[in-house]
């Protein structure tokens, strides 16, 4: 173990010790304020590019397990924590190249991204290795998080059959899919194919319904995506998850914005307008869609108010920008996707 350090864009140093691998991890500096699920967290694609901050106290504590993991690798630039508990998190992080840093002043760093926002960053493993002088200058070359597409570098390459047997054939737009969420569509009865992110969509328009999966990075640049989902509403049921909700309302003449540090974690309050229910829901964006007039939002965050659902009857779409199939978190949005499956069955 060495002593490593995380920099920050505006000059500000936060000292740590390395736990995993060596090197040095640059990306957007975010936080989650999730208790558990460190490891369907660093496995998520929507994290990709970011250096993950986890407000929890311990984070390794129970180990790490093949049935936890969201994609097939580690997403995550680096992961950085108050303490890191066990052997085997570290171990499987170093094992798979992932720099991270424990004994760092987490709750200093959380409120200094919360006062200036999310920021480009540097994980170093090693401070001999990189001194700070030259890291900061190297920080200040990386591009920033708004204007990047990063969907095209996380969306499989082929279309892929997840399961075969269901009540209804649904296909998951691969933007960075959670393994959650093709988990929880079959449990609700679907049959599911999984296809990239520009998939044709005269070929998607063939299932019962079309899943626009989470993704990272701006939904901004992915006019081709957009044109993609435009091109299907109407002709198919469609169901959009944070980047995919954040695309659907592109597509709907709707317009998105990067909020100061995003909305990451497991305990986020949603209110759902119709039912006047509170939702405890899993989210990971850093991008939102603006209010617009109109009854079409049908959920908004109780932290700013911003939109968290949509509804647009006419085309037979819907979305929400949290994470319903809660990999991790709460499972007050599970019935989301068993009533969307369900209503998919009712259609045939």
């Amino acid at each position: 173990m060495t002593a490593g350090y995380l920099l920050l864009e505006d000059g500000t140093v936060f000292r740590g010790r390395s736990v995993a691998a060596p090197g040095a991890a640059f990306g957007e500096a975010v936080f989650t304020t999730a208790m558990t699920g460190y490891q369907e967290t660093v496995t998520d694609p929507s994290f990709s590019a970011q250096l993950v901050c986890f407000t929890a106290p311990m984070i390794g504590n129970y180990g790490v397990a093949d049935e936890r993991l969201e994609s097939a690798r580690p997403w995550a630039a680096a992961v950085l924590m108050r303490r890191c508990g066990g052997e085997t998190w570290p171990a499987w992080l170093a094992g798979h190249g992932i720099v991270a840093l424990d004994e760092l002043d987490t709750r200093a760093l959380v409120l200094r991204i919360r006062e200036s926002g999310a920021m480009r960053a540097v994980a170093v493993a090693d401070e001999s290795a990189l001194p700070v002088g030259d890291a900061l200058e190297q920080v200040l070359a990386q591009p920033p998080m708004e204007g990047r597409a990063l969907v095209a570098a996380v969306s499989r390459a082929e279309p892929a059959v997840y399961n075969e047997d269901g009540k209804v054939r649904v296909a998951v737009v691969d933007y960075g899919a959670k393994t959650s969420i093709m988990r929880r569509l079959r449990a609700a009865g679907a049959a599911v194919t999984v296809f990239p992110h520009l998939a044709d969509p005269d070929r998607l328009a063939s299932f019962d319904g079309v899943l626009l999966s989470n993704g990272p990075g701006d939904p901004e640049p992915l006019t081709a995506e957009v044109e993609v989902i435009r091109s299907l509403l109407g002709r198919t049921s469609v169901l959009g998850i944070c980047l995919g909700h954040q695309l659907l309302g592109l597509a709907t003449g709707h317009e998105t914005f990067k909020l100061p540090f995003g909305h990451r974690g497991a305990n986020h309050p949603v209110l759902d307008r119709r039912s006047g229910r509170v939702l405890v829901t899993s989210q990971n964006h850093g991008f939102a869609v603006r209010a617009a007039a109109g009854e079409e939002a049908t959920h908004v965050s109780l932290y700013d108010g911003t939109v968290e659902g949509f509804d647009f009857p006419d085309m037979n779409a819907r979305s929400v920008q949290f994470h319903p199939e809660a990999g991790p978190g709460t499972h007050d949005a599970w019935p989301i996707l068993e009533r969307w499956v369900a209503d998919l069955v009712e259609a045939r």
